[in-house]
């Protein structure tokens, strides 16, 4: 099995290839985020025995890791791990294509899933122009079979080009933040049910979220990279301190220790952008930074002679 059958009936036994390539994975997962599980029955090495039923305890296993194993935790998981190739990441696919009945959170393994095999076997330097339908469909297709080209997605799914092209103007991650754009994408696929599984429309949600991934990720870079180069002026300047309660840090927070921040904020925010509340605070940051460096700028001649000069008021009352 290398290919998703939307249209089969799939046996309740999990191929013995899937969980021989599974099974360390999901192990190292049990162990990582102490998952309360039994031990798995059966080795990596485990050939088939032939005895029955051998395959429904192997699917069970799998079954209840993925039961305790959620979304957010298997991302971290596989952006992490130098476990996760394009065969692992295939593997799980499968597997959880395969369920006869797919959850919320099976739809939500899934999409992460496909994005990320995505972005794996993607050409690096890929532009966001040249991510169209037809070669997501082609990268995709050890897991989705072969579609038609040139791909017709249903007319249903014509909201997320208008969702990308309001995220393309965004030009900061503020912008990005406040219009909504992830909110619609997520609730859009949310509402989508069971018309999600069909190969077309999976392809389309991996090309929306691949490349609102990409907005995402350029808009946040520029902000770092603004909050730095604004700590490194405030600190040529004099400043080395900064009112950052606005993102939730000190009235008085040392540059030294935003810089840090912003370190940990782009190993963070590289495996997950849709962080919620970190998100925000980086927003925030940036505009505090931007505070600071206005308050802080030298002012010209004339707005120093004008700040020194005294007021018509104050000449008035003095005659």
């Amino acid at each position: 099995m290398t290919a998703f059958d939307h249209s089969s009936k799939h046996s309740q036994e999990v191929p013995w290839p899937v969980f021989h390539a599974l099974q360390p994975i999901y192990k190292e997962l049990v162990c990582e985020f102490v998952i309360d599980v039994p031990l798995c029955p059966f080795g990596p090495n485990t050939p088939p025995s032939g005895v029955e039923g051998d395959g429904r305890e192997a699917e069970k296993w799998l079954k209840q890791v993925d039961n305790e194993i959620q979304v957010h935790q298997l991302r971290q998981f596989l952006q992490t791990t130098p476990l996760a190739n394009e065969s692992v990441l295939r593997n799980l696919l499968v597997h959880h294509l395969r369920k006869p009945v797919k959850l919320p959170t099976d739809r939500d393994k899934i999409d992460f899933l496909l994005v990320q095999y995505f972005s794996f076997c993607a050409p690096s330097g890929l532009d966001e122009a040249d991510v169209d339908l037809d070669s997501v469909a082609r990268a995709l297709a050890p897991v989705l079979g072969q579609q038609k080209s040139p791909l017709q997605v249903p007319a249903w799914l014509a909201p997320l080009d208008v969702v990308c092209q309001s995220a393309a103007r965004c030009r900061r991650l503020s912008e990005l933040l406040h219009s909504g754009t992830l909110e619609q994408g997520r609730k859009f696929k949310t509402q989508s049910g069971e018309r999600y599984f069909d190969p077309a429309a999976m392809t389309a949600f991996v090309r929306f979220s691949f490349t609102i991934r990409r907005v995402f990720f350029r808009l946040m870079h520029d902000d770092l990279n603004a909050i730095q180069d604004g700590l490194r002026e405030l600190e040529n300047r004099g400043t080395h301190t900064i009112d950052c309660r606005r993102a939730q840090f000190s009235a008085e927070e040392p540059t030294s220790r935003l810089r840090m921040i912003c370190h940990s904020w782009k190993v963070m925010f590289h495996a997950e952008y849709s962080s919620g509340q970190p998100l925000r605070m980086l927003v925030d940051l940036r505009a505090a930074v931007d505070d600071a460096l206005q308050a802080s700028a030298p002012q010209g001649p004339l707005a120093a002679r004008a700040a020194t000069a005294p007021s018509d008021t104050g000449s008035r009352t003095r005659h």
